[in-house]
């Protein structure tokens, strides 16, 4: 766990520094902070958004908005506690005006997903909304299999063996659920429901 934290603590360090971001200059000047993620570093599953809003930037804390909320209300309906799961972003600094995250800040910021998988070394990674669903799917020798979300949602995929080694991984079974990101029952409480079944499947893995 030590060692965890200790390589933890290095991205925070690395991100916080991170320059050469397009973002990094709208953090500053917004007294705003990078956003890496919470939860147990021994998490079973790890939860991946795409990157956070003004409530996520001013704390540092990812999903502690409206869409937090949501996702709080569908762990516990699914029964499984926050504290025990990981919750990050791809980017982890806020896009002005809460835009989609653009190719190139995915590709600066997604190393460090990368590490933070690596790291915890999660049995399901729950993927929230359409471009962490792309960035995992890809990394993970799955991109074969992608479709539009509203084909993707809610169904599990197995890691190929390959792409589980080049994290580390070592004879364990890994799997992917594409889910809608919370935010869709936030412009939409009619989606609630149908969020809370997709949920279930975490819950039945």
């Amino acid at each position: 766990m030590e060692e965890k934290k200790e390589l933890m603590r290095q991205i925070k360090d690395e991100v916080v520094d991170l320059k050469k971001s397009p973002l990094y200059k709208y953090r500053t000047e917004n007294n705003y902070l990078p956003v890496i993620g919470e939860g147990s570093h021994n998490a079973k599953i790890m939860f991946i958004g795409e990157a956070p809003g003004r409530n996520e930037a001013k704390t540092g804390r990812p999903f502690c908005g409206a869409a937090g909320r949501v996702l709080d209300q569908l762990l516990e309906n699914a029964g499984i506690k926050r504290e025990e799961v990981y919750i990050t972003n791809i980017v982890k600094d806020r896009p002005p005006e809460n835009r989609d995250p653009s190719p190139e800040e995915i590709k600066i910021y997604g190393p460090f997903l990368d590490r933070q998988i690596e790291i915890i070394q999660p049995k399901i990674i729950a993927t929230l909304g359409r471009y962490a669903m792309g960035y995992v799917m890809t990394k993970l020798s799955l991109e074969d299999k992608l479709e539009p979300i509203g084909k993707m949602h809610g169904r599990v995929f197995a890691v190929p063996e390959e792409a589980l080694a080049k994290l580390g991984y070592k004879g364990c079974e890994v799997k992917v659920v594409p889910l809608y990101h919370p935010c869709v029952a936030v412009y939409n409480p009619h989606n609630l429901d149908s969020l809370k079944k997709e949920f279930e499947v975490l819950k039945d893995l």
